[in-house]
């Protein structure tokens, strides 16, 4: 899918590309895995010119560095109106403050203003809560949200990496009290790592929120770097992630096979079965240098039995009471018949002998 074949992000009046760019790698902080700033304003141009407009970053990666990366480029280039730019607020940056992090009022207030100036804006389009702080009602966050986005320094809001039911009771609260709602929620998804579709995917549709997947390789692994009894070359990808299990390469095999068969790479594979789930999905795709960028950015229109093939591969073990919301509920509720295009088929053995007449 082209990059300037925009979708709207969950229930609201923002369109956004479908393939986000993430920023994480952005900047040369001591530890991290990042790039150059040249490297960096290469990446972001490549991406602007075929009309890609969501930028996601947070405060604290490369230690601020990534945010004040897209500030300067913004700055120099005139068009930050043009982009959806997105940064996330939780982790602390001030060692010893104990309010220098978390969601509280004076937290998040303190963290916007200091990423609005390294951004060098006035305003955030999407502003993430970029972990749950257990510690802080959640009223309080939301509240105090709501708040920004009527002094326009913030447009829109989503979650990262909160639990369901903190973010379902976030969400109705915001609707009882008429505060401003989520339209996104920013979580861990893959071929590799489905867990998200227990009970996070389904209250996001049903909420109308987006899904905005990170690591959508999943630390690389499809991107097709990583091949069996094959060393990775990339020796900054390895120092920082171990290699694939056996099960996970029962997934890369299968994803590797049908690149082949489209002449396409592995992450244009990953990422198109990404895009192809139910509901408004859109990936946040990175890169450290431009060819990592350009290889995600590879058009790839998947066949019906392909993405039947990958689901079966990469299905996930789901919690309970998951289990219970497939084949077996239908088959109690609907006792045979077929509702809603749903087939229940029919009772158990043991089911069957129990019915009384």
């Amino acid at each position: 899918m082209p990059l300037n074949h925009y979708v709207t992000l969950g229930r609201s009046g923002l369109r956004v590309s479908p393939l986000a760019l993430g920023a994480m790698t952005f900047g040369e902080d001591p530890g991290s895995a990042g790039c150059s700033v040249e490297e960096s304003g290469k990446i972001l141009t490549a991406y602007l010119d075929r009309g890609g407009n969501f930028i996601d970053t947070a405060n604290f990666y490369t230690n601020g560095h990534s945010e004040k990366i897209l500030g300067d480029y913004f700055r120099r280039r005139g068009n930050r109106d043009r982009v959806v730019l997105a940064s996330k607020f939780f982790f602390n940056m001030h060692p010893g403050d104990p309010n220098g992090g978390g969601a509280g009022r004076s937290a998040i207030r303190k963290q916007l203003d200091e990423t609005l100036r390294r951004l060098r804006t006035d305003y955030l389009d999407l502003y993430w809560l970029h972990n749950w702080d257990r510690n802080t009602p959640i009223e309080e966050t939301m509240r105090a949200l709501d708040d920004l986005v009527g002094s326009g320094k913030v447009r829109y809001i989503g979650f990262s990496n909160v639990p369901a039911w903190v973010t379902a009771r976030a969400q109705t609260m915001a609707e009882l009290n008429r505060w401003t709602p989520l339209i996104a929620l920013q979580v861990e998804y893959s071929l590799l790592a489905r867990t998200v579709e227990g009970e996070i995917a389904p209250m996001a549709r049903d909420t109308g929120m987006a899904l905005v997947p990170w690591s959508p390789l999943k630390n690389g692994f499809l991107s097709g770097k990583y091949k069996r009894n094959v060393q990775v070359s990339d020796s900054t990808r390895a120092k920082f992630v171990n290699a694939p299990t056996e099960d996970d390469f029962k997934v890369i095999d299968v994803v590797t096979a049908i690149a082949e068969q489209h002449g396409t790479t592995e992450a244009a594979v990953s990422l198109a079965w990404l895009r192809a789930r139910e509901g408004t999905v859109v990936p946040i795709i990175g890169a450290r240098k431009l060819e990592h960028l350009e290889s995600n950015l590879e058009e790839v229109t998947l066949s019906q039995e392909q993405i039947d093939v990958l689901n079966d591969v990469s299905a996930p073990d789901l919690n309970y009471p998951a289990p219970l919301h497939g084949e077996l509920r239908a088959m109690l509720q609907f006792a045979g018949t077929t509702v809603d295009g749903e087939a229940s088929g029919v009772y158990p053995p043991l089911l069957q002998s129990s019915v009384r007449y």
